[in-house]
Parts: C-alpha cells; structure tokens; sequence
C-alpha cells in the first residue's frame, strides 16, 4: 500500500508540474495543436493571429453569442450551469452551461466528449488559466483554436474560408454568423444560413451593439 501510495503521490505531482508547465508556456507561445485537431480526420487548416490582428466584432460577437459574463465571472457562470442541468433533467435538446474560459480548456489541454473525470480535469485547467493567462490571453487563444469549420480552426483560417478576408476585417453580420456556428460548425453553415440560424446570427449581430453600449468586453481591451 505504502508503494501505491508513493506511486500515486509522484502521478498527481508530475500531473501538476506538467500542467503548470503547458499554462505558463501557452501564456506567451502560440498552441501549436490540440487533441481535437490531431483526432480531426478532415485534416487541420489554421493560421494563429493575435488578438491585435482579429476585429473587435468578432470579441464582441463570440462575448454575444456564447458568454455575456465573460468579463464578471471567475471561469464560471453558475446560473448557467444550473440552469443548462434544470433544462437537460427534462430531457429533449441538451445545453450547455459552458463559459468562453472553459470551452478554451477544454480545447487546449483535453478531449471532446463529456463525462465527469473530463469535466473535472476541464474546471482544473479553466482555474488555472483563469488565475495565470487573465481574459486577454483566454480571449485571444479561443479565437485561436475554437473549430470554425471541418478541418478549420481559429477566427482568421474560418474568415478566410467562408469570406476569403482576414479576421481584422471582419464586418458586425460576418462575426456574428461565424459565432453562431461555433456550437456545431461542422453542421451548420456560416456563409448561407437558413431558418433558424439566419435568424440566430441576425440576433448576435443585435447583441453585439449591446455587448459595445454595456462595456461587456473590457477586459479584453481595458
């Protein structure tokens, strides 16, 4: 037992040495992939930009449609959570109660797919990159390495393949239709949306003023 114990001390050690490691290395460095890109079978296209380089609407947009706290909350919005498990116990369409912060846990340090020992890993990660990276850098590598598209990756490689522009010159109606697709962008379409998602889009785009009026991104730009 005393050998076990050992064993399993030295694990949690060198787990958290190494991930303290890879927050503090992706503060400053660029993340060169991730696991969802390297299990993507439709091949990787991706071109990281700062922050500097991708337009405001496209914060603004992704602060819209995905996490209006993003700039209050510690990592985690809990009225989110509880309402997200509230309407998943009555079974239908499932929601998510997931913040900006930690979907770019998720998607730099671990796998797709739900589960608890994953979720547990993920609120790990969203601490740690909360206290050392701060909304700038958390802000700057989602827009980075969120899927935009098959095989597409990042604001800049999505505003090229579906507007064949640059990220920095991306238009309120743009940024908004690329957010509104960021939940499933393999299933829907940015450049031709139909039906619900037209409108979807058109609603982000309307948030957006708001998310500008109420300061909702100043800490990405504070």
């Amino acid at each position: 037992m005393r050998r076990i114990s050992l064993f399993l001390i030295k694990l949690l050690a060198g787990f958290i040495g190494l991930s303290l490691l890879l927050v503090l290395l992706f503060k400053f460095v660029p993340v060169p992939v991730t696991a969802t890109m390297v299990m993507d079978g439709n091949g990787i296209t991706k071109d990281w930009e700062p922050l500097a380089e991708i337009d405001r609407n496209m914060v603004s947009a992704v602060i819209a449609a995905e996490d209006g706290k993003f700039c209050s909350h510690d990592g985690f919005d809990r009225k989110a959570i509880e309402d997200a498990m509230a309407n998943n116990a009555k079974g239908g369409r499932i929601r998510g109660g997931s913040t900006i912060s930690q979907q770019t846990a998720k998607n730099v340090f671990l796998w797709q797919g739900g589960g608890y020992f994953r979720k547990g890993l993920e609120a790990y990660f969203t601490l740690l990159i909360e206290k050392i990276w701060g909304k700038r850098r958390i802000m700057e590598v989602y827009l980075n390495v969120a899927e935009t598209g098959i095989g597409t990756y990042g604001a800049e490689a999505g505003a090229q393949r579906y507007f064949g522009k640059s990220a920095a010159s991306l238009d309120p109606l743009e940024a908004a239709r690329m957010a509104a697709a960021l939940p499933l962008p393999k299933e829907r379409s940015v450049k031709n949306p139909r039906g619900w998602l037209r409108g979807h889009g058109s609603t982000i785009a309307a948030r957006m003023g708001q998310v500008r009026r109420d300061g909702l991104d100043y800490c990405v730009y504070d």
